[in-house]
This record gives C-alpha cells, structure tokens and sequence, in this order.
C-alpha cells in the first residue's frame, strides 16, 4: 500500500509497511496514482505531456523501488511477545477546577462527580504501585492532572520529594509535567516548577477573544489578561526546559492558524493547538464540513512554519509537526498506540486506576486500584488487543503506522467501540502527517 499527494509543488509517495517516504517527481507522481504504471494504456496517455523515453524511464525507476522493498512493501507480520508495564501515571490532583471552559471533557473538572483533591496517603500509594509495576523499565512518568492540580500545590510538592526518594532504593528516574491554566501561577510556583518539572503544559487558545470565549473563570470573565501575564513571567524564567502552550480549536475558531500564530508573537517556542472533540450537537463542535476548510489552515500553518524556521529569532515547534521519518518504536507499538491501560493508567483522588484520564468518570472503565493494582484486567485486555489491522477502517489506511490508530477515548465517545475512530479525527490526522512531510521536503 502507497500513498501519493502533493502540496503545492512537491510531490511524495509514502509506503505504508515500510514507513519510507519519497520525494519524487511529477511525472512518477501521475504514473503512482492510480497505479498508472502497470498498465500500457494509462500510462501511454502521459507520453504527449512527458515524452514516451521519459515514462518508460520512470516506470524503470518505480519498478526499481518495488525490487528492492521501497515501495509496495509486503504487510508487517508480528508477533507480539512484549509483556507491557505500566510507565506512566496521570494523577489527578483534583477533581474540581477554577476555571469553567465550555469544551472541557472533564465536566469543569468534577468528571461528573464530586469536587475532590488528591491526598498525599493516596498519591504515596500511586507511586508505590508504578515503582513496583515497572518492571526493569528505569525513565517513568508523572503528569499532575486535573482540573487545575496547582489548587492542590502543596501536595504536589509532598509527591515529588517523595518520588525522588524511591528513585535510588528502586533504580527508578521520575520525570515529571504538570498541566496548568495559569490561573494559580504566582513567583513561588514558577520557580518551583522550573526547579521540579521536566515538562509543563500550559492551556491557552490563541487571541484573546478565542480564549475567553471558551475559557472562562467562575465569575464568567475571561481568562486571557491573567493567564497571559503569569505565563509571560513563567517562560522568561523556564530557559531550554520543555514546555508547551496547548490550546484547542473549536467551529468558533475554524481559522485557528491565526491564534497559533498570535501565540508565536506571545512568546511562546513550543505550541499545539488541537481540535476539540464534541459531540456534534455542540455549538462547538467540529463536524465533517469544517474538514475541507481546517485542512486549508494546517497548510497555512505550514507556510507559517517553514517562514519562521528560516529566521533563528522566530522558530517554533509545533507538536503535530514534530514527525519521525527516520526511525520510531518498534512495530507492535505503531499497531497498537499509547498503552491506554498497559503503559499507563490515570489515578483519580479516591485512588481509583482507569485506562487513561479521558476515561476518568466511566465507572465501567475502572480497571482497579491503588491498593490492588489492576483488578480488571479484561477491560486492561481490550486495550492491549486493538491494533491497527483489527479495525477495519485503519487496515488499509496508509497512514495506520503514524497514527497507531487514534485515540481509543475518542473512538469509544463517538462510536462506542474501540474499532471505529472517529473520522474528523482521522481526516485532520492525515492532513498533519502530509503537512510534516511538506515540512521536512522543504527545509531538507
């Protein structure tokens, strides 16, 4: 399986099995589609636009690529004899938040229950059970979620000594995020999430009036005059240490290249701004006619991009662009993605264990504890069985291998079955793989 496409005017072809990617010229770009090349009275008709000798001799290039196993690659066969651990934990450090953002999955922060904080007892045990469920795996790590995890401060910085202490006893290194809408960031936070965080997320739309149409505080005011300064202070005291301002697009923003872009000019390096996920009676919502038009602004985004990498002062990283085409994980993690409930669990403040935190909420997703561990495993097992060749719509999808089949939260929120993605995602997917690629033709 192949694909071909073109943005403006490069051309690629892409094999599925093999993750190879082309840069090709025109003319074996129109002898690809369609597959041209393997009959005579397809590709004649080329011979008035290129010159019979000149199709024959891309034919004879093609083939060459075929003989050699770079394009048209046979299907990956494996067998998976990897025995996953867990690596990873979301802990969430509250249930309750000081912002109320219209799209926000979590239901303002409460999951639909009730307002909670994480104790320091429960997160103890959470580390206990991920230092003792890593097997020999050293790197681990742990992302303070929420609803907005700086309202439980003081508990994370309880958790983070304690992890520190495990590190030798176990053999084990922490790395540690928070996630934040910046509400809370004050001088003594910055400094310590500097000093303690290997990542930090920071939740921001763009312009002011995509932001504080979505993002609202308690008293229904916007949240981009506060959020904006306090991050502005963060960055300039973060240096080379990871970050990322994360923003969502909704129908309100359909030209969201635009606030990506106005988070540049604000000082931000390293930016992802994503689509939200509705429900398509939402007001919000993405539906299936925006794609056209959102896949015109990842392009734009492109253009942008390219533009900025050129001027050292302007660079940025954006997230869905950052694609490997050299090397990546082995086989059986392209088929199968994020280890949803085999690599990595969420933790919610009653030390329930669910798949991931976009499950947190759905009692028929709990999948144990953090006394026990994991006590369901059949609902672990669903997780772990669902690769990219068991659904139907990704067996013979070219990009299956890039995207691991999407996010299972996603699939099951709009189709109730883990082996149907959700479409808009798939098509915005696709859309930012070919927009990478272009990135890489055109910088080289």
């Amino acid at each position: 399986m192949i694909h071909v496409f073109n943005i403006k005017e490069l051309y690629f072809a892409v094999d599925t099995n093999s993750g190879l990617v082309h840069a090709v010229d025109k003319i074996i770009y129109d002898l690809l589609i369609n597959e041209k090349f393997k009959d005579e009275n397809k590709y004649s008709r080329l011979y008035s636009e290129y010159g019979e000798d000149s199709v024959k001799e891309a034919i004879s290039e093609i083939l060459y690529l075929i003989d050699n196993k770079m394009l048209y690659t046979e299907e990956i066969k494996y067998e998976n004899k990897i025995k996953p651990v867990i690596k990873a934990m979301c802990l969430n450090m509250t249930h309750d938040c000081n912002l109320r953002c219209e799209y926000c999955f979590a239901s303002q922060g409460t999951y639909n229950g009730e307002k909670a904080f994480l104790s320091f007892e429960t997160g103890k045990k959470a580390f206990d059970y991920l230092v003792k469920s890593s097997g020999n795996r050293r790197n681990l790590e742990v992302d303070f979620f929420g609803g907005e995890p700086l309202m439980n401060f003081e508990t994370i910085k309880k958790l983070v000594d304690y992890g520190r202490s495990l590190e030798k006893d176990y053999k084990k290194h922490f790395r540690f995020t928070v996630t934040t809408n910046g509400v809370l960031l004050d001088e003594e936070k910055i400094n310590y999430i500097n000093e303690n965080m290997d990542n930090v997320v920071l939740s921001i739309d763009g312009r002011k009036e995509t932001n504080d149409r979505m993002r609202k505080t308690i008293n229904e005011k916007g949240s981009y005059d506060l959020i904006t300064n306090n991050y502005k202070k963060f960055i300039s005291k973060r240096g080379n240490k990871d970050y990322f301002a994360r923003g969502t697009y909704t129908s309100y923003n359909l030209d969201f290249s635009e606030d990506v872009m106005h988070m540049r000019e604000l000082g931000f390096d390293k930016i992802s701004v994503e689509p939200v996920v509705a429900k398509t009676d939402e007001k919000f919502a993405l539906k299936e006619e925006h794609v056209d038009i959102l896949k015109k602004e990842y392009e734009k985004l492109a253009e942008y991009f390219i533009k900025s990498y050129n001027n050292k002062n302007k660079r940025f990283q954006f997230f869905h662009f950052n694609i490997e085409l050299d090397r990546g994980p082995c086989i059986y993690k392209r088929s199968t993605g994020c280890g949803a409930g085999t690599e990595y669990v969420a933790v919610t403040p009653s030390g329930e264990l669910y798949p991931c935190h976009q499950f947190v909420g759905y009692e028929e997703f709990i999948i144990g504890n953090v006394d026990e561990g994991i006590t369901n495993q059949a609902i672990a097992d669903k997780f772990k069985n669902v690769s990219v060749n068991d659904k139907p719509a990704c067996r013979d999808c070219w990009a299956k291998y890039f995207c691991s089949g999407g996010c299972h939260a996603n699939a099951y929120n709009f189709n109730k079955d883990f082996s149907i993605p959700y479409n808009v995602g798939c098509e915005l997917e696709k859309k930012r793989i070919e927009c990478s690629i272009y990135i890489k033709g055109k910088l080289g």
